[in-house]
């Protein structure tokens, strides 16, 4: 059974570097600088199926959607979603063989504000080329991952796809008990009695819930009025009663209008040569060095997430600072 472990390329580069250094110690050198932590690199192009000069990208959206670095290999971070997928579309609106756009999404959602930068990307990114952009969803596309979708011209779902959860939610840890067992007090000095609103030192009043509160329904109701203003088949009373925050298999969604079509990617790509007016055409991806594509169901690279659950979740994203709030359009099962 062959043992995993780092790409042949970083290997060769690690040991490189070993054996520069043993080479400089041998000198007598006693000061150097080797740069073990490497950039990332400008995106590379790969085709990941068919042939042809026409293009049709499949962008990866995987992943907590956030504008947060992603954890890359030992030796490199990467860009957060929000800046690769800024940076995917840039370059495809510079490539005039690019003659569409697939959004293959596998998301529980994330961030309000990074949701929908993402979704502002997208609509820019058509407005200036006008070209078809379909949403294929994989396992999940809930809550932010939906708020996206609806930036394509069309959606279709993979038979078991899991979306819906149109909602908003915000997480606040009340750590007052904890810091009483351990002997620490909080003796934080504010100006403004609402300063310390979203504090994980002490629980809410009421008051403060309701401020929460009405800043959560005014995002649920954007979201809302997106889908609709979106969906041309959905009008806004049809969409209210659809975004209680639960989930829908593909049947589901497809059925209430959320999605056009349940189909695969495979689906989802000759949808795009259709609408683009393609007899054939080759999938690309953009990638940065070293992450290889080699299919169209090729993963990007520290985006996956595991056991979506407030156990498992690593949930270090949601904070910022000492205990701060983040609103989301998150699904967290």
């Amino acid at each position: 059974m062959k043992k995993a472990g780092l790409p042949s390329e970083r290997r060769g580069y690690l040991k490189g570097a070993l054996t520069l250094m043993s080479i400089l110690l041998c000198a007598g050198c006693t000061c150097f600088s080797i740069p073990l932590m490497q950039r990332e690199g400008k995106l590379e192009e790969t085709v990941v199926s068919g042939k042809g000069k026409d293009k049709i990208l499949l962008v990866d959206i995987s992943g907590v959607i956030s504008s947060k670095e992603r954890r890359g290999g030992l030796f490199r971070g990467q860009s957060s979603m929000v800046s690769q997928v800024r940076e995917e579309l840039q370059k495809a609106s510079l490539d005039e063989k690019v003659r569409g756009v697939i959004l293959r999404l596998n998301t529980p959602g994330g961030t309000i504000t990074a949701s929908d930068i993402i979704y502002q990307e997208i609509t820019r990114f058509k407005r200036k080329r006008s070209l078809p952009v379909v949403a294929c969803m994989m396992e999940l596309a809930t809550s932010g991952g939906y708020y996206v979708s609806v930036a394509a011209d069309t959606i279709v779902a993979h038979p078991t796809t899991v979306t819906g959860s149109l909602g908003a939610i915000a997480i606040k840890f009340n750590a007052e008990g904890l810091m009483e067992k351990i002997g620490v007090e909080d003796e934080t000095i504010m100006a403004g009695d609402k300063k310390d609103l979203f504090s994980p030192l002490r629980p809410l009043s009421e008051e403060e819930r309701g401020i929460i509160q009405d800043m959560l329904n005014e995002f649920h109701q954007r979201f809302i009025s997106l889908i609709a203003e979106n969906r041309k088949t959905l009008s806004l009373e049809q969409v209210k009663p659809l975004a209680d925050g639960r989930v829908y298999t593909a049947d589901q969604a497809l059925k209430n209008g959320l999605v056009d079509e349940i189909g695969y990617l495979d689906d989802a790509i000759e949808m795009v040569k259709g609408k683009a007016g393609l007899e054939k055409a080759k999938v690309v991806m953009y990638h940065r060095p070293y992450s290889y594509k080699n299919n169209i169901y090729s993963q990007m690279r520290g985006t996956e997430f595991k056991n979506l659950n407030l156990v498992n979740l690593d949930l270090s994203w949601l904070v910022d600072g000492a205990g701060g709030l983040r609103f989301m359009y998150m699904w967290l099962p």
